[in-house]
């Protein structure tokens, strides 16, 4: 069975992560770990419970905020004129060897769901992800998030009332 936890540097092999992309992979072994330990972002790791050492794919989270005059002129007219708190997805990636299998997919969930249990406690509007290329770009889209008016690579998610 899949599952969504913490990551646990003692637990899982960061080592054994390849996502194709060397600073992911980088940013899993040697900095997700400490930025969790100086309060900067923290990381959520999948896991097959019949090997929990084995990481899937993993996602970063972290508060933000956003210019309100960068949004669609739709959510903008709803909400007050100053910076509004937000939460950042900071990176996401999957294993190569498991690219197709709907992992991506799965981790956004997960990452909008933590973000909807959070928002219960601390109140954020959005979701906000930057994409480095314009794949992961038409990625988000294809998942309802909207490009800032004037930074079409990051993208913002409503994460409703």
């Amino acid at each position: 069975m899949l599952e969504e936890v913490p990551l646990d540097p003692d637990v899982h092999d960061r080592a054994g992560f390849d996502c194709g992309v060397a600073a992911l992979n980088e940013y899993l072994r040697r900095f997700a770990g400490q930025h969790r330990r100086m309060g900067i972002s923290a990381t959520y790791v999948l896991i097959d419970s019949d090997q929990p050492r084995v990481v899937l794919g993993y996602y970063s989270l972290s508060a933000a905020e956003v210019d309100v005059a960068r949004l669609s002129d739709s959510d903008r007219k709803k909400l007050p004129r100053f910076p509004i708190p937000c939460y950042r997805m900071g990176r996401l990636a999957c294993r190569t060897d498991r690219r197709g299998a709907g992992l991506g997919r799965l981790l956004v969930g997960c990452a909008v769901d933590r973000c909807l249990q959070t928002k219960k406690q601390i109140p954020a509007y959005a979701l906000l992800v930057d994409a480095k290329n314009a794949s992961a770009k038409a990625f988000y889209e294809h998942y309802g998030f909207t490009p800032l008016l004037d930074r079409a690579m990051t993208l913002y998610l409503p994460l409703g009332r």
